[in-house]
């Protein structure tokens, strides 16, 4: 559960960043442009694809890369992009249910498998994550309709509360052979802007984390450890645009403390629990500076 004053920052930033955003919204769309490329390099460096961040880049640019890389990353790279592109064009007008997680499927799988693109598992599918074995093909259809109930019915709590508990339901069901990560942190973002709020990004560096909040639930239930994950995802997300949208001089964290003076590595401390208005682009912690 976030703390009270956690949900009041979150509310504070969403109200400022409404109050600036208005008459911008040529720069939001660069941001959300430029930030696809990150979303889809940490998203699938979650799940060991070897692509680093320069090269997810190139080819979303089209850009040659210097090595051989397989096929099926740069689909994975391509496709990603085009299911966080979706999602940014379109979750405010549609709504998300199980047709609309399989059209995403399709989009995220095609060219990859195309037998298990854009369907949920079936018959004798059985799939593991770690020591998990989720729940049998059978069960998938209720089980997906009560995540959906449970999102909904949640309305008490906090959007980061909400998100999380979805996040960790979805992935317990594993409903798909492939795939349930990407599209599992991809829906985070479809519900965040559905319900008017940025999308996030939760980082590769964090994974460790992100696996431990998998396993809290999974062995305790506990839902805290993803709550404070996407708290600070959604934080720095605010942080991001707010500077920019501010028009702020956005340097690094680094540059910052030494022209204000001050210790980096506290600012470091400070920025990844999000006290400070710091925000990570490209794998650097960078600041606004009025």
């Amino acid at each position: 559960m976030l703390t009270k004053k956690q949900i009041n920052k979150i509310d504070t930033l969403r109200k400022e960043y409404f109050e600036v955003a208005i008459g911008k919204a040529q720069l939001l769309k660069l941001i959300s442009e430029t930030e696809v490329h990150e979303q889809v390099y940490n998203s699938n460096a979650i799940e060991n694809s070897t692509l680093s961040i320069e090269e997810t880049e190139k080819i979303l640019l089209q850009i040659d890369l210097d090595r051989y890389v397989s096929e099926r990353e740069i689909h994975e790279a391509k496709n990603l992009a085009r299911v966080t592109e979706y999602i940014d064009n379109n979750a405010k007008a549609k709504e998300l249910n199980a047709d609309m997680l399989l059209f995403l499927h399709k989009i995220l799988i095609s060219n990859i498998n195309n037998d298990i693109a854009g369907r949920f598992r079936m018959g004798d599918e059985y799939v593991r994550v770690g020591s998990h074995i989720a729940p049998a093909p059978s069960q998938i259809a209720s089980d997906l309709e009560q995540t959906f109930m449970t999102y909904k019915a949640d309305t008490s709590k906090s959007i980061v509360e909400r998100v999380a508990r979805f996040h960790l339901d979805f992935e317990t069901l594993h409903p798909f052979i492939d795939g349930n990560g990407r599209i599992g942190r991809s829906l985070n973002n479809y519900l965040l802007i559905r319900e008017e709020y940025v999308p996030i990004n939760i980082r590769f560096l964090d994974r460790q984390e992100y696996y431990k909040g998998f396993q809290e639930f999974t062995m305790l239930g506990k839902t805290e450890t993803m709550e404070q994950i996407l708290y600070r995802a959604l934080v720095n997300s605010y942080h991001k645009r707010l500077a920019y949208l501010k028009g702020f001089n956005i340097i690094t964290l680094n540059a910052y403390a030494k022209s204000h003076k001050l210790s980096h590595p506290n600012l470091i401390n400070k920025a990844k629990r999000q006290t400070i208005p710091a925000f990570m682009e490209k794998g650097v912690w960078m600041i606004g500076d009025a």
